[in-house]
């Protein structure tokens, strides 16, 4: 298979790199600083099980020189970034490509390919012009999530804390098993990132999203870690509660969620302390991917009658500090005390 990257950041570079280790035809898209380290330098992965003595060579390109058409398309944009590249992304592949989105939160093609009440309901928050929607064709969509803790500590430098659960989860949007999504795992598995195909793909997500719509926006607001947030006697009730307000919209929209909140805010309490990439992007001055992981679950806790209270005052303050990164260019960083 030709395989690109579209997004060597973290977790597309740390992909981009043990696939191309592997020996699969792989290209990733990169630009700026990351760019200049990757077509240099290479990605150099830090980490006690995914770590590589010396820096993995890749191929990579600029926005615009690829060199398609690509039979997969591993989408590793943050959500906020799909809509701009869109379009110059569906022409990198052909009739019968596909598109891997392993992106955090509720994607917009949510209600596609499913029986649902809400069949054909178009999510303002993550796809507002609907751009996303005609642009990409339901059956060359496969959905996912990319459970592996990850770092870019340095333009092609990925400190990556391994951990039992890390896995690449993808499935496809109608919810059966096809020949190419396990054919995809094979390939991330024989890499060394553990595959696994679902055949609900939806319930992967909000897994997931129970701890990032808590630690990510509580993490950002606070310039704390899950742990820090887990322990303190002030955050720890919020953070039970906001899970609990997450998991009652997964519900109303038809997935049921085997979780405890008070579980998961004591295991996380018992965890490496480590900055969520919302924290990271924080630092960095980027754009925070609230749409996806917080403002979507207050436009489906509305369309279904849910009440989320604590999430809208947690929204509301997250969402002005995105405005003051985005607008201001204000980044938030630690200072070294003298």
């Amino acid at each position: 298979m030709k395989i690109l990257v579209y997004g060597a950041g973290a977790i597309g570079g740390y992909l981009g790199a043990i696939l191309t280790a592997s020996g699969e035809d792989v290209t990733l898209v990169a630009r700026g600083a990351q760019y200049d380290a990757l077509s240099s330098l290479g990605i150099q992965l830090e980490g006690p099980r995914s770590g590589r003595p010396e820096p993995i060579k890749v191929r990579v390109c600029k926005p615009g020189e690829e060199k398609g058409p690509y039979d997969v398309i591993f989408v590793t944009l943050k959500s906020q970034q799909i809509a701009e590249a869109a379009a110059h992304i569906r022409s990198l592949t052909g009739k019968d490509g596909v598109f891997v989105f392993p992106q955090n939160g509720i994607p917009w093609w949510y209600f596609q390919g499913i029986e649902s009440r809400y069949k054909g309901t178009q999510l303002k928050t993550v796809d507002p012009d609907g751009v996303l929607s005609r642009t990409f064709e339901p059956r060359m969509i496969i959905g996912g999530t990319a459970l592996k803790p990850a770092d870019m500590v340095a333009p092609g430098h990925i400190k990556l804390p391994d951990a039992e659960t890390d896995a690449l989860v993808i499935g496809e949007i109608d919810n059966s098993v096809s020949e190419r999504v396990q054919q995809i795992t094979a390939m991330t598995t024989r890499a060394g990132w553990n595959g696994r195909v679902s055949d609900d793909v939806r319930k992967v997500k909000w897994t997931k999203l129970t701890g990032n719509a808590v630690w990510n926006s509580l993490g950002a607001i606070t310039q704390s870690t899950g742990r820090e947030i887990a322990e303190f006697p002030g955050t720890r009730p919020l953070a039970v509660a906001l899970m609990r307000e997450v998991i009652a919209v997964a519900t109303a929209v038809g997935t049921k969620l085997d979780a405890d909140p008070e579980a998961i805010v004591s295991g996380v309490a018992k965890r490496v302390s480590l900055p969520t990439s919302t924290l990271q992007d924080v630092r960095a001055g980027r754009p925070l991917e609230m749409d996806a992981i917080v403002n979507v679950v207050l436009e489906l806790g509305a369309l279904t009658g849910v009440a989320t209270p604590s999430l809208h005052v947690v929204a509301s303050c997250v969402n002005l500090l995105n405005q003051r990164i985005t607008a201001d260019g204000v980044a938030i960083r630690p200072v070294k005390r003298q």
